[in-house]
């Protein structure tokens, strides 16, 4: 696998390239490819979150679960989707509690990158899926990889924000180390929840915190 990382995240992860499981997720992921699969995002988008968002930039955390599984959709960024690609159901959710939150008007464009260049690591657990087939790469080692690095950012950083939506997502905050970082736990903005993600106040919450140690808060309007 070609992994294109940035240069801070190389340093961190290193160790986490070398281990066996690594070179199994690999090694399937290029036996796929060489049967026909067709699989997302494409391999130079794997880590766009990893590049986006350098390690030493890092201020907040957003966990998907994993890609998109439709064409043209997943990018390498959890909840977004490229340019000229309509927003998802989830992501319409995550712009009306924003707007609501904020009392903003945000640019509709589903491409999440001016997050991601602000510090906010788009980060989905899985981080290849089989087309047509969701959580299709559920079992393959990706979430041993992810959450080494949800660790990593527990315990190499301080003050970064982690936005867990979902059971799946809160399932992860074990890995959190809550003395040392702010950890907002919300349901999932899919529809399927029936609207109870509306009214988290995370994007908010977030900003206050942020600016509480100085840093700058996060542009969410795009």
């Amino acid at each position: 696998m070609n992994v294109q990382i940035e240069e801070s995240w190389k340093k961190v992860l290193q160790k986490e390239f070398e281990k066996p499981y690594f070179e199994t997720l690999s090694n399937f992921l290029h036996r796929e490819k060489k049967a026909g699969k067709i699989i997302y995002p494409p391999g130079t988008l794997i880590f766009n979150a990893f590049r986006l968002t350098p390690f030493d930039r890092l201020k907040v955390v957003i966990l998907g679960q994993d890609p998109y599984h439709n064409p043209g959709q997943a990018h390498g960024l959890s909840f977004s989707v490229p340019d000229g690609i309509p927003s998802p159901p989830s992501l319409k959710n995550i712009y009306r509690e924003i707007e609501e939150d904020l009392h903003i008007k945000i640019n509709k464009n589903g491409n999440l990158a001016g997050w991601a260049g602000q510090g906010v690591f788009l980060l989905n657990a899985i981080l290849t899926v089989e087309a047509g087939k969701a959580a299709s790469h559920s079992r393959i080692g990706w979430t041993t990889f992810t959450d080494a690095v949800i660790k990593c950012i527990s315990e190499n950083k301080s003050g970064v924000v982690f936005m867990l939506w979902g059971n799946f997502a809160k399932g992860k905050k074990n890995l959190i180390d809550p003395s040392k970082h702010l950890i907002l736990e919300a349901a999932h903005p899919s529809p399927l929840a029936g609207g109870a993600f509306f009214g988290c106040r995370h994007f908010s919450k977030c900003n206050d915190y942020l600016k509480k140690q100085g840093l700058p808060p996060i542009d969410w309007s795009l």
